[in-house]
């Protein structure tokens, strides 16, 4: 009977690049290929968003988190819709007017293609590095799954094929594509959740709220932690949070690149205030399904489970104990996350590679023609380096949606802090920036490597990764400020004009 779930996720896996090609239409110019021709309904680029961010990561980890804790993970997404207001009003604005297509153009205007290829390079390194490990966590589960009906792949296999599946309609279809995919993977792998989170309440005792209760599983606020190493204390997930967000989605292309595929600034914010919203119900379901796993296996240790990570509570239910066909479409849903996410980074790769580094070092224009050429070759490329990064991942004791954040936090806050460095202080020029840029990655690395504080149980343990992006945006203002002094004051002569 478990033969029926290889038969949903085959299904899945043929029509999501077939639906793919179905609903992007031929792609005529690199408008079309990058941004969809300006032209995509909001909640389409809404649903697009929260799926390209949600990954595997959430469906997987978050309950995971909620079963070694509480609901204290909630208020990072109090932060994120937060961040998400403020990128609706300070940044979304200025990408429209420049009529862009990367992020990244706006620093080049403001302070020269010196910034924007740097920061181009560090957005590449950075997507590479917390994508690789999004696609190995939706190994995870598909190895638990595949193991049960004997049939033993590796990691790097399992990720090499949802890379090639992914990249099918990528290529051909572009922006366009990836929304539309992204669209109804969001409802499968919601759909999926649902149906999982109603197969498990019906297995649970009768008490077995009240007993969660009773053991603060339900817990949202959290005001008695360190708000120095603990990232769901509640001043640090928020204001952390919302500092996060406005880094991840007014200054990595990756966001960005979807919402300029609205057709104006006012679907752009809708788009984007509404997918706060929307994740944060995700946030909810996932954690209380966690907290319902919590209860299921009478809050045993993932080790006396005999598991080998502590990601694997959630695929474990998935796999043994839904009936068959569920538990194939929820696999299904988290490969719907997994090649979600993975087609985005593909296209925002390529753009930010063919608009911010190819375009600017090539010593000749390029035509149109020439341009959406260089788009497709480069998610080629880019989907070959993904296969090689993702295996490089093999183990974490961690839940992963932690240590996927805290990788891109390591870069966000120079990102997020070039682009506010170029709205607030007139005086900075490029040296400027790039100083202050690098200086802030060094920073935030130092801090991560080699800083600790007590974590109130007579040990040591490093800052939490919320704070490394307002750290960073601190020292790239700080830093770019001071050396904007030695300026004379802002001339449309002597800098780049903004948009």
């Amino acid at each position: 009977m478990r033969s029926l779930d290889l038969v949903v996720i085959g299904l899945y896996l043929i029509a999501m690049p077939a639906l793919g090609l179905l609903l992007s239409g031929k792609q005529k110019s690199s408008q079309d290929y990058f941004v969809g021709g300006r032209q995509l309904p909001w909640w389409a680029v809404c649903f697009s968003v929260v799926a390209t961010e949600t990954s595997t990561l959430t469906v997987i980890s978050v309950p995971t988190v909620a079963y070694l804790g509480s609901f204290t993970y909630l208020q990072l997404a109090i932060g994120y819709l937060i961040g998400r207001i403020v990128v609706s009003f300070v940044l979304l604005p200025r990408y429209f007017a420049g009529n862009l297509v990367s992020a990244y153009a706006f620093l080049g205007q403001r302070f020269g293609t010196g910034l924007q290829g740097t920061a181009s390079v560090t957005f590449l390194i950075t997507r590479l590095l917390a994508d690789g490990l999004r696609l190995f966590a939706t190994a995870i589960p598909v190895k638990v799954m595949l193991a049960a009906f004997d049939v033993h792949l590796s990691y790097w296999q399992i990720i090499a094929l949802l890379a090639v599946l992914t990249v099918i309609y990528t290529y051909f279809g572009g922006i366009k594509a990836v929304v539309w995919v992204d669209a109804i993977q969001m409802f499968v792998y919601i759909g999926g959740a649902i149906l999982a989170g109603i197969i498990l309440f019906g297995k649970l005792p009768g008490d077995w709220f009240s007993t969660a209760m009773a053991e603060g599983k339900f817990q949202l606020l959290d005001f008695s932690s360190s708000i120095i190493t603990d990232q769901y204390a509640f001043f640090t997930a928020v204001i952390g949070g919302a500092v996060f967000a406005m880094a991840s989605h007014g200054a990595d292309q990756l966001m960005v690149q979807r919402l300029l595929a609205c057709k104006d600034l006012k679907d752009g914010r809708r788009a984007l205030i509404a997918s706060g919203v929307v994740v944060a119900l995700q946030f909810g379901l996932f954690l209380f399904i966690g907290t319902m796993l919590w209860s299921f296996f009478k809050g045993a240790t993932p080790e006396s489970m005999g598991l080998a990570s502590s990601d694997e509570l959630f695929p474990q239910f998935i796999v043994n104990d839904l009936p068959p066909g569920i538990s194939g479409l929820f696999i299904a849903g988290i490969l719907a996350a997994a090649m979600s996410t993975l087609a985005s980074s593909l296209n925002s790769l390529s753009t930010s590679t063919v608009s911010d580094l190819y375009q600017r070092l090539s010593k000749k224009p390029l035509d149109d023609a020439a341009v959406l050429k260089m788009g497709k070759l480069w998610t080629l490329v880019w989907a070959v380096v993904f296969v090689v990064f993702a295996s490089m991942f093999t183990s974490t004791e961690n839940p992963v949606v932690e240590v996927g954040l805290s990788i891109a936090s390591y870069t966000y806050g120079a990102l997020l802090g070039a682009f506010l460095l170029g709205l607030l202080v007139k005086r900075a020029r490029q040296a400027d920036a790039i100083i202050a840029f690098v200086a802030t990655i060094a920073v935030v690395l130092y801090f991560v490597i080699g800083v600790s504080f007590p974590d109130g149980e007579g040990g040591e343990t490093s800052l939490a990764f919320p704070w490394y992006t307002p750290l960073g945006v601190i020292v790239t203002l700080v830093v770019g400020g001071l050396l904007s002094l030695r300026h004379s004051r802002y001339t449309e002569e002597t800098v780049p004009e903004t948009v």
